[in-house]
């Protein structure tokens, strides 16, 4: 029986819709398509803030010093950087109605800004019992310790448990210990793949 549905968040519950902003960065900067998003989520600095290793401040700070911008530059790239996300309010709102059924929770590789992001930026904090964002846990996924121990602050054990992520490689490190999982892709009724999967575990 499902007890707990577990959600990512970029890719899942926000996401890139406008990707143009991004391309018209890039090519205004001479940067190679996807070279915006490497230096943000998936350069040295970008992993080690994902990984609490440096703060968000001093990833930005390296992208200021990388472009040689000034305090207004590096204000403006992260702006545009992020102005096509949007979040799916249609599926938030959904999860808010799920909380009586069972819990509800996120694993996030995320810098240390998730948690303002969740309730400031994209409000959506008030649907999840429990947040749990790498760079808190000085852990990300796929590595099984992030799962774990978010599947033990639940008090649920992994077959209890359904993960949501768009990364393959992340879904199936959840289903190699056990919690069911979702792969999510924007063509996906997740709503719709939710309720099948709470009723047949009822039945």
């Amino acid at each position: 029986m499902i007890k707990a549905i577990i959600f990512d968040v970029g890719g899942v519950l926000v996401r890139t819709e406008e990707p143009h902003f991004r391309k018209e960065l890039e090519a205004e900067l001479g940067l190679a398509p996807g070279e915006a998003e490497f230096l943000v989520f998936n350069s040295e600095q970008g992993l080690k803030a994902q990984r609490g290793e440096i703060t968000t401040a001093e990833l930005w700070s390296g992208i200021q010093d990388y472009f040689g911008f000034d305090p207004g530059q590096v204000e403006d790239f992260r702006h545009r950087f992020f102005a096509g996300d949007r979040l799916d309010r249609e599926l938030v709102d959904f999860i808010r109605q799920l909380r009586g059924q069972c819990q509800t929770a996120i694993i996030s590789n995320a810098a240390d800004n998730l948690l303002d992001n969740v309730t400031r930026v994209y409000p959506m904090a008030d649907a999840f019992e429990l947040i749990v964002g790498s760079a808190y846990e000085k852990i990300m996924k796929p590595d099984p310790t992030i799962f774990l121990r978010t599947v033990e602050r639940l008090n649920r054990q992994p077959r209890e448990c359904l993960f949501i992520d768009d990364f393959l490689h992340n879904v199936e490190a959840a289903q190699a210990i056990g919690m069911q999982a979702i792969h999510f892709h924007p063509r996906i009724d997740l709503e719709k793949e939710l309720y099948e999967r709470l009723n047949a575990s009822i039945e």
